[in-house]
């Protein structure tokens, strides 16, 4: 048997409870040799006496640490531990299709791209509606009224919530300019020069960081039509991963990482573009958690006064719950000690 080429890292992303279903899936269409490192960040115990069970009976390493991690935490575990040619992220929550990796990975040799992405389709439905076809991401310089320049984040994601069947002619295998951690292929060396991903991300634009920086280093990416994945939503909720999601999504992870990506990248927080994420805080929380047990509860009632009711109240569990998750982490891993890393040194687009 070929020696693996590639090294598939599986990750938590908000939730727990499509574990089983997503590993498998990577063991049903996976036909090419690879190797598999798992990491666990304080499942529910039925999930982790499943992976723990698995990762005997497969043989893939199993990292597992006793509280939650952020999505770049829980990468960055891994990371050390890679020893081939190429590394594929993907998030715990994906379903992959026959042929994906050998896709990826073909991509990836014929235009020596550092990152390929699949064509990423999320809902029940695998493969039916697009959440990513690729797309473009950098920092623009434009002068305002005034004449001064000002900097902003130019992001725009291809076909998204387009029907797969609609624009087939439009899917082509195409030089893009980022990639989403749902699933991407990444040249391990590109490590050797950008370091490790950074953990002062904690739930958003970790990606948008990672795809600038590998661009100013010199990277390229590449999105592969013919290799498919969805990430599965509206998934039958499990309680003891409840509160793993209120943190992942917390309006305390989601501030920190906006600021975060402000300074390092040195962007005005009074643009368009952070108002709208600061504007939309906590909607995952509402509308992937609350306003459905409302619903539920209230037998579809649900009116919008117990609505905003319920969100303010919410707010404030939501504020008690990452303050008691910060406090029973080691110092140095504390939101507050998250330090500064150095600016980069970016090429920017006037």
């Amino acid at each position: 048997m070929n020696e693996p080429q590639v090294t598939i890292v599986v990750s938590p992303r908000e939730r727990f409870s499509a574990t089983k279903e997503s590993l498998e899936s990577i063991y049903q269409h996976t036909k090419i040799p690879f190797k598999l490192i798992y990491v666990d960040g304080n499942s529910p115990r039925k999930t982790k006496e499943y992976l723990k069970h698995k990762s005997q009976s497969r043989g893939f390493k199993l990292i597992r640490t006793e509280h939650y991690l952020s999505p770049n935490q829980a990468r960055n575990l891994a990371i050390p531990h890679v020893d081939t040619e190429y590394l594929l992220f993907i998030d715990n929550d994906v379903l992959v299709s026959e042929g994906w990796l050998k896709s990826l990975i073909k991509c990836a040799e014929e235009e020596t791209a550092t990152v390929v992405c699949p064509l990423t389709c999320i809902g029940k439905n695998v493969g039916e509606t697009i959440h990513l076809a690729g797309g473009e991401a950098r920092i623009e310089e434009k002068p305002n009224k005034k004449g001064k320049l000002k900097r902003k984040v130019h992001e725009v994601h291809y076909l998204v919530n387009r029907k797969v069947a609609d624009v087939k002619d439009k899917l082509q295998r195409q030089k893009c300019e980022f990639a989403e951690f749902h699933c991407m292929l990444v040249r391990t060396n590109i490590f050797d020069k950008v370091g490790l991903l950074d953990e002062g991300f904690l739930s958003t634009r970790e990606h948008i960081d990672f795809c600038m920086t590998v661009n100013n280093a010199g990277g390229t990416f590449y999105c592969e039509p013919d290799s498919v994945v969805t990430y599965v939503t509206d998934l039958k909720w499990e309680i003891p991963e409840l509160s793993y999601f209120l943190l992942r999504w917390s309006d305390a992870w989601e501030i920190a990482s906006l600021e975060h990506f402000s300074q390092k990248w040195d962007l005005p927080t009074k643009d368009k573009y952070f108002k709208k994420r600061y504007n939309r805080m906590g909607y995952r929380r509402h509308n992937g958690f609350l306003k459905p047990f409302l619903k539920y509860f209230t037998f579809g009632w649900n009116p919008l006064w117990l609505q905003k009711l319920a969100i303010k109240i919410e707010r404030k569990i939501n504020k008690l719950i990452t303050d008691n998750y910060e406090k029973s982490l080691p110092k140095k891993q504390q939101l507050s000690q998250v330090s500064m890393i150095e600016k980069p040194r970016e090429l920017v687009t006037h």
